[in-house]
């Protein structure tokens, strides 16, 4: 396959096509600072022809079968799981995932593309009564074109979850991957799906920087958007979106709360506690970013917490490190200021609160308060507060007391306590003993608050809701009669 060279990718964005464009830009490895290879620079006015392609080609893709389109889609499954070294490969080196992680993510995509391929082929529709002697029905029609703005975090499966379901559903897209993860957040998926057989024109990649997600954002023939990252630039593509009265998906940032009740088993607790915070270097917005823990078992689970953050080892993913770099130097710095403020206000620090390079070791902060920034801010590094507390009630009232609200983990010895727990937590996702980080392509994933808009990815029922449209048709034997 194509998609195997690096050179694949000098200076092409895919747009019907692979599409050589004027400006280009490289791809630099978080964890050497090696330029990988050089990509493509898309402009606005590579943006707008590439709008114009997707909507030329995606009435013929939304007429073929529906098993025709799922046909593709599984043959795409089938390609990245064969081909599964090449994603993994340009996950660890593009994006600094360790080798787990990027296993992990390719898995989900693949997942995705089965998922998507069985969503092609789901009723889209219903009978309704009504009181006229005529056949009354709602069915779910595509939209047309859908953007899709992706992040530099886990780029493939945040890019694949929308890509693949609105593929399915009859739609064509356009989707501009975070410039940083160019290939392994879109151009290795455009190689896979063209490999599999998807016509050409019915997806645009194109990497760029946030001019051209402002010029998709605001282009008149995508009337719909599917946006991951962060909370502040999902308030501006809400706001655009409302003001061009087009509909926005917007999955978002999240302080994910694990709540530890004096029941649980400690040692276990604490090393889903280290997963659900070190995973990826904490670069998920599922990661646990608020530990709170019943006082009663506090400084057990902070001594295990930190023994298992000290025990981890940051690195160049091709070393084999169970944790890779943070993207980027302005990242590590945010991470190191937020430590450095909470620990200045009195929290303790009990492992990490160093860095090297871009290596940001796996860190412990005990006595943390609420006010405290690395308790009250999404750190998006691996950073791990505990706070104690004595009672259930107030326990919920942690929770309930940031503005996000994406995952939530309880972790208790009776687990259906745990699960009448969750009635009193604002979340969007809640894990009864499990950490915060998880999804699964049959799920609806999604959060309330400044963590999102209430839609869902995932699953049939959210994915149809997701990229279609509901037409209301009616149909009787005879022109209805009238008395003028």
């Amino acid at each position: 396959m194509t998609f195997f060279a690096p050179q694949t990718w000098d200076g092409a964005a895919y747009v019907g096509g692979w599409t050589p464009l004027t400006g280009t830009r490289p791809v630099v490895s978080p964890a050497t600072g090696a330029t990988l290879a050089t990509v493509a620079d898309a402009s606005p006015a590579d943006l707008d022809r590439a709008v114009g392609t997707a909507r030329a080609a995606q009435a013929d893709w939304a007429g073929r079968p529906a098993e025709e389109r799922a046909a593709v889609l599984r043959r795409a499954a089938a390609l990245t799981e064969t081909h599964r070294d090449v994603l993994e490969r340009w996950l660890a080196d593009e994006a600094g995932s360790a080798h787990g992680k990027a296993a992990f993510e390719v898995g989900l995509v693949v997942d995705e593309l089965h998922q998507a391929a069985a969503t092609a082929l789901v009723p889209y529709g219903q009978l309704l009564r009504s009181g006229r002697p005529r056949l009354s029905l709602a069915r779910r029609r595509p939209v047309g074109v859908v953007g899709v703005i992706s992040p530099f975090n886990f780029p493939a499966i945040l890019s694949v979850r929308s890509v693949a379901p609105a593929l399915a559903l009859g739609n064509a897209v356009v989707l501009k991957p975070d410039p940083r993860t160019a290939v392994s957040g879109g151009l290795v998926l455009a190689a896979v799906l063209e490999e599999a057989g998807l016509p050409a024109g019915v997806l645009a990649v194109l990497p760029g920087g946030s001019d051209v997600g402002a010029a998709l954002v605001e282009h008149p023939d995508v009337p719909l958007l599917s946006f991951t990252g962060s909370t502040a630039a999902g308030r501006s593509i809400g706001a655009t979106a409302g003001r061009l009265l087009k509909r926005a998906h917007l999955e978002l940032g999240g302080n994910n709360a694990m709540v530890v009740l004096p029941d649980v088993d400690v040692a276990a607790a604490a090393s889903a506690g280290a997963w659900g915070s070190f995973l990826h270097q904490g670069q998920i917005c599922m990661t646990t970013g608020r530990h709170l823990v019943h006082a009663d078992v506090h400084d057990e689970y902070v001594e295990g917490l930190a023994a298992s953050a000290r025990a981890l080892v940051a690195g160049d993913p091709a070393s084999g490190a169970p944790l890779g770099p943070l993207i980027d130097d302005h990242q590590r710095d945010r991470v190191h200021g937020l430590v450095t403020a909470t620990t200045d206000a009195g929290a303790r620090l009990e492992a990490g609160g160093t860095y090297t390079d871009r290596y940001y070791a796996p860190t412990v902060l005990s006595g943390v308060r609420p006010e405290h920034p690395a308790f009250a801010q999404e750190v998006f590094g691996p950073v791990a507060p505990v706070l104690a507390f004595d009672d259930v009630d107030e326990a919920v009232e942690l929770v309930r007391g940031s503005e996000y609200g994406l995952s939530v983990a309880v972790l208790t010895g009776d687990a259906f306590a745990g699960y009448e727990l969750a009635d009193r937590l604002p979340a969007g996702i809640v894990h009864v003993n499990d950490q915060t980080v998880d999804d699964e392509a049959q799920a609806p994933f999604g959060g309330v608050g400044v963590s999102g808009t209430g839609a869902r990815f995932g699953g049939h029922d959210a994915n149809v809701e997701a990229f279609t449209e509901t037409q209301w048709v009616t149909v009787q034997p005879r022109v209805q009669g009238y008395p003028f």
